[in-house]
Protein backbone atom coordinates (compact mmCIF):
# COMPACT_ATOMS: atom_id res chain seq x y z
CA UNK A 1 0.00 0.00 0.00
CA UNK A 2 1.79 3.11 -1.29
CA UNK A 3 1.19 6.17 1.14
CA UNK A 4 0.45 9.19 -0.79
CA UNK A 5 -1.49 12.55 0.14
CA UNK A 6 -5.14 13.28 -0.06
CA UNK A 7 -7.92 15.62 1.13
CA UNK A 8 -10.94 15.39 2.19
CA UNK A 9 -13.07 18.49 1.47
CA UNK A 10 -16.80 19.25 2.71
CA UNK A 11 -19.09 21.69 0.76
CA UNK A 12 -19.11 23.70 3.71
CA UNK A 13 -15.11 24.79 2.79
CA UNK A 14 -14.05 22.66 6.29
CA UNK A 15 -11.12 19.92 4.50
CA UNK A 16 -9.33 16.87 6.07
CA UNK A 17 -5.68 15.83 5.04
CA UNK A 18 -5.02 12.22 5.06
CA UNK A 19 -3.43 9.53 3.10
CA UNK A 20 -4.92 7.93 0.01
CA UNK A 21 -6.04 4.10 0.12
CA UNK A 22 -7.68 2.07 -2.49
CA UNK A 23 -8.09 3.45 -5.54
CA UNK A 24 -6.01 6.37 -7.11
CA UNK A 25 -8.49 9.31 -8.21
CA UNK A 26 -11.56 11.56 -6.67
CA UNK A 27 -14.92 10.43 -5.62
CA UNK A 28 -17.70 12.98 -4.84
CA UNK A 29 -20.68 11.98 -2.73
CA UNK A 30 -22.71 12.40 -0.06
CA UNK A 31 -20.58 11.84 3.32
CA UNK A 32 -21.98 10.23 5.88
CA UNK A 33 -21.15 8.46 9.32
CA UNK A 34 -21.49 4.71 10.16
CA UNK A 35 -21.75 3.57 13.37
CA UNK A 36 -20.91 -0.06 13.38
CA UNK A 37 -18.14 -1.55 15.06
CA UNK A 38 -17.97 -4.50 12.34
CA UNK A 39 -19.89 -5.57 9.13
CA UNK A 40 -17.64 -3.01 7.06
CA UNK A 41 -17.61 -5.32 3.55
CA UNK A 42 -21.72 -5.54 3.88
CA UNK A 43 -21.71 -1.64 4.38
CA UNK A 44 -19.28 -0.97 1.37
CA UNK A 45 -21.15 -3.60 -0.86
CA UNK A 46 -24.71 -2.23 -0.03
CA UNK A 47 -26.65 -0.49 -2.63
CA UNK A 48 -28.59 1.56 -0.56
CA UNK A 49 -24.79 3.87 -0.14
CA UNK A 50 -25.01 4.87 -4.11
CA UNK A 51 -23.81 8.18 -4.40
CA UNK A 52 -22.48 8.27 -0.48
CA UNK A 53 -18.86 8.50 0.81
CA UNK A 54 -19.16 6.55 4.34
CA UNK A 55 -17.30 8.00 7.26
CA UNK A 56 -16.73 4.85 9.78
CA UNK A 57 -16.77 5.68 13.64
CA UNK A 58 -14.93 2.50 14.41
CA UNK A 59 -11.25 3.58 14.77
CA UNK A 60 -9.61 0.70 12.30
CA UNK A 61 -11.48 -0.77 9.44
CA UNK A 62 -10.07 -4.06 7.55
CA UNK A 63 -8.68 -6.18 10.29
CA UNK A 64 -10.60 -9.26 9.68
CA UNK A 65 -9.96 -8.77 5.85
CA UNK A 66 -12.48 -9.40 3.31
CA UNK A 67 -14.34 -12.78 2.39
CA UNK A 68 -16.90 -13.11 -0.72
CA UNK A 69 -19.36 -14.78 1.11
CA UNK A 70 -19.78 -11.12 3.12
CA UNK A 71 -20.72 -9.32 0.13
CA UNK A 72 -24.13 -7.79 -0.44
CA UNK A 73 -23.95 -7.31 -3.95
CA UNK A 74 -21.68 -8.23 -7.10
CA UNK A 75 -20.16 -4.54 -7.05
CA UNK A 76 -20.17 -1.48 -4.47
CA UNK A 77 -21.55 1.14 -5.34
CA UNK A 78 -20.74 3.91 -3.03
CA UNK A 79 -18.88 7.10 -3.86
CA UNK A 80 -15.97 6.72 -1.52
CA UNK A 81 -14.27 5.61 2.29
CA UNK A 82 -12.85 7.49 4.80
CA UNK A 83 -11.05 5.93 8.05
CA UNK A 84 -8.89 6.59 10.74
CA UNK A 85 -6.85 3.65 10.03
CA UNK A 86 -7.07 0.87 7.73
CA UNK A 87 -5.85 -2.36 8.75
CA UNK A 88 -2.81 -3.35 6.58
CA UNK A 89 -3.13 -7.03 7.65
CA UNK A 90 -5.93 -9.41 7.31
CA UNK A 91 -6.23 -11.19 10.13
CA UNK A 92 -8.96 -14.20 10.12
CA UNK A 93 -9.01 -17.50 8.71
CA UNK A 94 -12.19 -16.30 6.54
CA UNK A 95 -10.05 -13.66 4.98
CA UNK A 96 -9.22 -14.41 1.20
CA UNK A 97 -6.89 -10.91 1.03
CA UNK A 98 -6.54 -7.41 2.29
CA UNK A 99 -9.85 -4.77 2.42
CA UNK A 100 -7.01 -2.20 0.98
CA UNK A 101 -6.24 -4.41 -2.07
CA UNK A 102 -10.49 -5.15 -2.11
CA UNK A 103 -10.91 -1.20 -2.87
CA UNK A 104 -8.20 -1.12 -5.39
CA UNK A 105 -9.62 -4.05 -7.25
CA UNK A 106 -13.52 -2.53 -7.02
CA UNK A 107 -12.02 0.99 -7.66
CA UNK A 108 -13.35 2.45 -4.31
CA UNK A 109 -11.31 6.00 -3.79
CA UNK A 110 -10.55 5.98 -0.07
CA UNK A 111 -8.67 7.93 2.37
CA UNK A 112 -7.53 7.25 6.00
CA UNK A 113 -5.10 9.18 8.56
CA UNK A 114 -8.38 11.63 9.00
CA UNK A 115 -9.55 12.41 12.31
CA UNK A 116 -13.33 10.99 11.93
CA UNK A 117 -14.16 11.64 15.50
CA UNK A 118 -14.25 15.68 14.26
CA UNK A 119 -15.84 14.40 10.90
CA UNK A 120 -18.83 13.55 12.64
CA UNK A 121 -19.22 15.89 15.25
CA UNK A 122 -19.26 18.00 12.36
CA UNK A 123 -21.68 16.31 10.25
CA UNK A 124 -23.81 15.72 13.61
CA UNK A 125 -23.62 19.81 14.00
CA UNK A 126 -24.23 20.76 10.35
CA UNK A 127 -25.58 17.54 8.94
CA UNK A 128 -25.07 15.62 5.95
CA UNK A 129 -23.33 16.94 3.30
CA UNK A 130 -22.00 16.91 -0.57
CA UNK A 131 -17.68 16.32 -0.08
CA UNK A 132 -15.06 14.74 -1.80
CA UNK A 133 -12.20 13.04 -1.72
CA UNK A 134 -9.07 13.94 -3.30
CA UNK A 135 -6.01 11.33 -4.15
CA UNK A 136 -3.95 13.93 -6.47
CA UNK A 137 -5.16 17.29 -5.32
CA UNK A 138 -3.27 19.56 -7.51
CA UNK A 139 -5.03 22.08 -6.51
CA UNK A 140 -5.92 23.98 -3.18
CA UNK A 141 -8.73 23.07 -1.19
CA UNK A 142 -10.65 26.36 -1.76
CA UNK A 143 -10.56 25.35 -5.54
CA UNK A 144 -11.77 22.16 -4.93
CA UNK A 145 -14.50 23.10 -2.43
CA UNK A 146 -15.75 24.22 -6.00
CA UNK A 147 -16.14 20.95 -7.71
CA UNK A 148 -17.72 19.96 -4.41
CA UNK A 149 -20.72 22.56 -4.96
CA UNK A 150 -20.72 21.61 -8.41
CA UNK A 151 -21.84 17.69 -7.61
CA UNK A 152 -25.36 16.76 -7.73
CA UNK A 153 -26.67 16.67 -4.35
CA UNK A 154 -29.02 13.43 -2.84
CA UNK A 155 -32.52 15.89 -2.73
CA UNK A 156 -34.31 14.95 -5.95
CA UNK A 157 -32.18 11.53 -7.23
CA UNK A 158 -33.58 8.29 -8.25
CA UNK A 159 -30.44 6.16 -7.77
CA UNK A 160 -32.46 2.99 -7.34
CA UNK A 161 -32.71 2.33 -11.29
CA UNK A 162 -28.85 2.80 -11.39
CA UNK A 163 -28.37 -0.56 -8.92
CA UNK A 164 -30.94 -2.14 -9.37
CA UNK A 165 -30.76 -5.38 -11.32
CA UNK A 166 -31.37 -5.56 -15.42
CA UNK A 167 -33.38 -8.11 -15.98
CA UNK A 168 -35.50 -10.83 -13.60
CA UNK A 169 -33.83 -13.53 -12.24
CA UNK A 170 -35.04 -16.44 -9.81
CA UNK A 171 -33.56 -17.47 -6.18
CA UNK A 172 -35.36 -20.83 -4.87
CA UNK A 173 -36.30 -21.63 -1.86
CA UNK A 174 -34.62 -23.63 1.01
CA UNK A 175 -36.34 -26.90 1.79
CA UNK A 176 -39.11 -26.52 -0.82
CA UNK A 177 -41.59 -24.22 -2.43
CA UNK A 178 -43.98 -23.00 0.59
CA UNK A 179 -44.82 -19.77 -1.32
CA UNK A 180 -43.43 -17.82 -4.40
CA UNK A 181 -42.84 -13.87 -3.75
CA UNK A 182 -41.49 -10.98 -6.33
CA UNK A 183 -39.04 -8.95 -5.25
CA UNK A 184 -38.61 -5.18 -6.15
CA UNK A 185 -34.97 -4.69 -6.51
CA UNK A 186 -34.60 -1.10 -5.73
CA UNK A 187 -30.38 -2.10 -4.51
CA UNK A 188 -31.82 -5.11 -2.44
CA UNK A 189 -28.96 -7.08 -0.23
CA UNK A 190 -28.33 -10.24 -0.56
CA UNK A 191 -28.98 -11.08 3.09
CA UNK A 192 -32.39 -10.26 2.54
CA UNK A 193 -33.23 -12.06 -0.71
CA UNK A 194 -31.34 -15.23 1.65
CA UNK A 195 -33.40 -14.47 4.51
CA UNK A 196 -36.90 -14.82 2.21
CA UNK A 197 -35.54 -18.30 1.00
CA UNK A 198 -34.51 -20.00 4.36
CA UNK A 199 -38.42 -19.40 5.35
CA UNK A 200 -39.55 -21.33 2.04
CA UNK A 201 -40.07 -18.72 -0.38
CA UNK A 202 -39.41 -19.12 -4.30
CA UNK A 203 -38.32 -15.67 -5.20
CA UNK A 204 -38.55 -13.81 -8.95
CA UNK A 205 -36.14 -10.97 -8.01
CA UNK A 206 -37.43 -7.75 -10.88
CA UNK A 207 -35.85 -4.65 -12.06
CA UNK A 208 -36.62 -1.39 -10.30
CA UNK A 209 -38.90 -0.40 -13.32
CA UNK A 210 -40.85 -3.63 -13.18
CA UNK A 211 -44.87 -1.90 -13.42
CA UNK A 212 -47.17 -3.49 -11.35
CA UNK A 213 -49.45 -5.73 -14.30
CA UNK A 214 -45.82 -7.30 -14.56
CA UNK A 215 -45.61 -7.93 -11.60
CA UNK A 216 -48.87 -9.71 -11.09
CA UNK A 217 -48.48 -11.38 -14.06
CA UNK A 218 -45.68 -13.86 -12.38
CA UNK A 219 -48.63 -15.16 -10.00
CA UNK A 220 -47.38 -14.14 -6.62
CA UNK A 221 -48.69 -14.65 -3.24
CA UNK A 222 -46.66 -11.30 -2.08
CA UNK A 223 -44.58 -8.91 -3.02
CA UNK A 224 -41.19 -7.27 -1.22
CA UNK A 225 -40.68 -3.55 -1.81
CA UNK A 226 -36.73 -3.48 -1.54
CA UNK A 227 -34.62 -1.08 0.08
CA UNK A 228 -32.32 0.38 -2.30
CA UNK A 229 -30.49 4.24 -2.32
CA UNK A 230 -31.61 8.02 -3.07
CA UNK A 231 -34.19 10.59 -2.46
CA UNK A 232 -37.48 7.93 -2.37
CA UNK A 233 -40.19 10.78 -3.92
CA UNK A 234 -37.94 10.60 -6.67
CA UNK A 235 -38.79 6.87 -7.55
CA UNK A 236 -41.84 7.58 -9.62
CA UNK A 237 -41.81 3.72 -10.85
CA UNK A 238 -41.40 2.68 -7.93
CA UNK A 239 -44.65 4.39 -6.21
CA UNK A 240 -46.25 3.30 -9.76
CA UNK A 241 -46.28 0.33 -8.96
CA UNK A 242 -46.80 -0.18 -5.12
CA UNK A 243 -49.88 2.16 -5.77
CA UNK A 244 -51.38 -0.66 -8.34
CA UNK A 245 -49.81 -3.82 -5.97
CA UNK A 246 -51.67 -2.48 -2.99
CA UNK A 247 -54.39 -4.33 -2.19
CA UNK A 248 -54.23 -7.05 -4.56
CA UNK A 249 -50.99 -9.06 -3.31
CA UNK A 250 -49.71 -8.83 0.52
CA UNK A 251 -47.07 -6.31 0.19
CA UNK A 252 -43.29 -5.70 2.28
CA UNK A 253 -41.56 -2.62 2.06
CA UNK A 254 -38.32 -2.34 3.62
CA UNK A 255 -36.13 0.47 4.20
CA UNK A 256 -36.53 2.14 0.91
CA UNK A 257 -39.36 0.30 -0.19
CA UNK A 258 -41.02 0.88 3.46
CA UNK A 259 -40.81 4.96 1.84
CA UNK A 260 -41.95 4.12 -1.00
CA UNK A 261 -45.13 2.06 0.27
CA UNK A 262 -45.75 5.40 2.41
CA UNK A 263 -45.91 7.66 -0.47
CA UNK A 264 -48.23 5.33 -2.67
CA UNK A 265 -50.52 5.64 0.40
CA UNK A 266 -50.21 9.60 -0.18
CA UNK A 267 -48.02 10.50 2.31
CA UNK A 268 -44.93 12.33 2.27
CA UNK A 269 -41.32 12.31 3.21
CA UNK A 270 -38.43 14.62 4.03
CA UNK A 271 -34.74 14.42 4.22
CA UNK A 272 -32.85 14.15 7.76
CA UNK A 273 -30.55 15.97 9.35
CA UNK A 274 -27.49 13.65 9.26
CA UNK A 275 -29.96 9.92 8.72
CA UNK A 276 -29.37 6.64 9.92
CA UNK A 277 -26.33 4.17 9.09
CA UNK A 278 -25.47 1.54 11.05
CA UNK A 279 -25.73 -1.71 13.44
CA UNK A 280 -26.97 0.09 16.71
CA UNK A 281 -30.14 1.88 16.37
CA UNK A 282 -32.85 1.00 19.39
CA UNK A 283 -36.33 0.48 17.95
CA UNK A 284 -39.55 0.08 19.83
CA UNK A 285 -41.37 -2.63 18.39
CA UNK A 286 -45.40 -1.59 19.63
CA UNK A 287 -46.86 -4.35 18.99
CA UNK A 288 -44.72 -6.49 21.21
CA UNK A 289 -43.63 -3.78 23.51
CA UNK A 290 -40.13 -4.76 22.63
CA UNK A 291 -37.07 -2.97 21.90
CA UNK A 292 -35.13 -3.91 18.64
CA UNK A 293 -31.64 -3.37 18.11
CA UNK A 294 -31.14 -3.01 14.72
CA UNK A 295 -29.29 -2.29 11.51
CA UNK A 296 -30.23 0.65 9.54
CA UNK A 297 -29.02 3.16 6.63
CA UNK A 298 -31.51 5.89 5.49
CA UNK A 299 -30.86 9.50 5.31
CA UNK A 300 -34.95 9.91 4.75
CA UNK A 301 -38.08 9.41 6.46
CA UNK A 302 -41.97 9.21 6.20
CA UNK A 303 -43.73 11.87 8.10
CA UNK A 304 -46.12 9.67 10.08
CA UNK A 305 -48.54 12.89 10.30
CA UNK A 306 -48.94 12.37 6.50
CA UNK A 307 -49.84 9.49 6.42
CA UNK A 308 -53.76 8.25 6.28
CA UNK A 309 -54.78 7.77 10.13
CA UNK A 310 -57.85 5.91 8.86
CA UNK A 311 -56.34 3.08 7.20
CA UNK A 312 -52.61 3.01 9.11
CA UNK A 313 -51.50 1.35 12.13
CA UNK A 314 -48.17 3.12 13.50
CA UNK A 315 -45.94 -0.29 14.50
CA UNK A 316 -42.41 0.95 15.28
CA UNK A 317 -40.67 4.49 16.17
CA UNK A 318 -37.09 4.80 16.89
CA UNK A 319 -36.10 5.83 20.03
CA UNK A 320 -32.84 7.71 19.20
CA UNK A 321 -35.14 10.69 17.53
CA UNK A 322 -38.69 9.19 17.51
CA UNK A 323 -38.93 9.18 13.55
CA UNK A 324 -41.27 6.72 12.16
CA UNK A 325 -39.90 3.06 11.93
CA UNK A 326 -42.74 0.95 10.78
CA UNK A 327 -46.55 0.91 10.25
CA UNK A 328 -48.92 -1.55 8.89
CA UNK A 329 -52.23 -1.25 6.47
CA UNK A 330 -54.51 -4.50 7.87
CA UNK A 331 -57.38 -3.91 5.01
CA UNK A 332 -54.50 -4.21 2.49
CA UNK A 333 -52.37 -6.71 3.82
CA UNK A 334 -49.61 -4.78 3.92
CA UNK A 335 -46.49 -4.18 6.35
CA UNK A 336 -43.71 -1.87 6.14
CA UNK A 337 -40.20 -1.45 8.71
CA UNK A 338 -37.63 1.36 7.81
CA UNK A 339 -34.88 -0.37 9.29
CA UNK A 340 -33.08 -3.43 7.71
CA UNK A 341 -34.67 -6.71 9.54
CA UNK A 342 -32.25 -9.32 8.44
CA UNK A 343 -29.24 -7.95 10.21
CA UNK A 344 -26.27 -7.71 7.79
CA UNK A 345 -24.23 -6.51 9.41
CA UNK A 346 -25.70 -5.54 13.06
CA UNK A 347 -28.07 -8.20 15.62
CA UNK A 348 -31.02 -9.89 14.20
CA UNK A 349 -33.72 -8.78 16.59
CA UNK A 350 -35.49 -7.63 14.08
CA UNK A 351 -35.72 -11.22 12.06
CA UNK A 352 -39.68 -11.69 12.96
CA UNK A 353 -40.63 -9.39 10.35
CA UNK A 354 -39.99 -11.70 7.89
CA UNK A 355 -42.39 -13.99 9.36
CA UNK A 356 -44.72 -11.62 9.85
CA UNK A 357 -44.66 -11.36 6.01
CA UNK A 358 -44.76 -15.12 5.46
CA UNK A 359 -48.06 -15.05 7.77
CA UNK A 360 -49.85 -12.65 5.52
CA UNK A 361 -49.46 -15.00 2.62
CA UNK A 362 -51.93 -17.14 1.05
CA UNK A 363 -52.24 -20.14 3.83
CA UNK A 364 -53.71 -22.41 0.87
CA UNK A 365 -50.92 -22.53 -0.64
CA UNK A 366 -48.40 -23.64 2.22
Amino acid sequence: MMDRNALLVLEDGRWFEGLAVGSSGDALGEVVFNTSMTGYQEILTDPSYCGQIVCFTAPQIGNYGVCPDDIQANRPALAGLVVQELSPVASNWRATGTLDKWLCDHRVVGIEAVDTRALTRHLRERGAMRAGIFTAPGAGPEELVERVLASPRMEGRNLACEVSAEKTYPMRAEGGTRHRVVVIDFGVKRSILNELCRRGLHLDVVPATTTAEEVLALRPDGVVLSNGPGDPAAVDCGIETARGLLGRAPVLGICLGHQIMALALGARTFKLRFGHHGGNHPVSDGSTGQVWITAQNHGFAVDPDSLPADRVRITHHSLYDGTLEGFEVPDLQAVAVQFHPEGAPGPTDAQPVFDRFTALLDPEKS
